[in-house]
């Protein structure tokens, strides 16, 4: 119970407060406004989940065995 109490106010107070303090010296590193930061971090977050399913169906096992079946077959 107490272990509970004691992740949930990590979670609660401390995560955002170091979400926004890793994203406020990114910022100050870059020389860059904390809102572009957010929307470049969106627009990265997007590309990446775009390439991911694109490769993720190009690269599905189901998909590379029936399609490596066929090949065998056309094979022989």
């Amino acid at each position: 119970m107490i272990a509970l109490l004691l992740y949930r106010t990590l979670a609660d107070h401390l995560l955002p407060w170091a979400a926004t303090f890793a994203t406020r010296m990114l910022a100050r590193g870059l020389n860059m406004p904390e809102p572009l930061v957010h929307s470049t971090g969106d627009y990265v977050v997007a590309q990446v989940v775009a390439f991911e399913h694109g490769v993720a169906n190009s690269l599905c096992p189901f998909r590379l065995a029936r399609l490596l079946r066929a090949w065998w077959h056309g094979l022989r």
